[in-house]
């Protein structure tokens, strides 16, 4: 059987953490900011961290060696 490859995308948008949950940054902060309140646009800005069964399904796309 051939190995698992990683997945380049999710690699690139998530960061394993050292207990093994992923952390990613929120989407919607590229351009487009001066519609958004500053509220919103300040909570952009903190990573978010990814859990539960979504985040299992993502990890096994970095494959066998995490």
């Amino acid at each position: 059987m051939p190995k698992m490859k990683t997945h380049k995308g999710i690699k690139k948008r998530f960061k394993l953490t050292a207990k093994g949950k992923l952390r990613y940054k929120h989407p919607g902060t590229g351009h487009l900011m001066s519609s958004k309140n500053s509220k919103r646009r300040r909570s952009l800005t903190n990573s978010a961290v990814l859990t539960g069964v979504y985040a299992d399904n993502l990890i096994k796309f970095f494959g066998p060696n995490k």
